[in-house]
């Protein structure tokens, strides 16, 4: 997947992360910048797990998940 794919992939996944966790998006480029940082993590923790994915929908679901423990995270900073 070429870096068009991951900036979509990204989109998405800081969209619906923001849609789990809050209700509602956080803005383009927000969303993007949760779902870049949430892949990395969501790959980090696959990886710890021994689990990989395949294809867009893989890399969508540890995206999503990467970026729901983001914004989880920050939460508990918020408070």
């Amino acid at each position: 997947m070429g870096i068009i794919g991951s900036i979509i992939i990204g989109i998405l996944a800081g969209f619906l992360a923001g849609k789990i966790l809050k209700g509602s998006g956080f803005g383009l480029i927000v969303n993007l910048i949760v779902g870049i940082i949430g892949g990395v993590l969501g790959g980090w923790i696959f990886g710890l797990l021994g689990l990989s994915v395949n294809g867009v929908i893989g890399s969508l679901v540890m995206s999503t998940i990467g970026a729901i423990v983001l914004l989880w995270i920050v939460s508990l900073f918020k408070k």
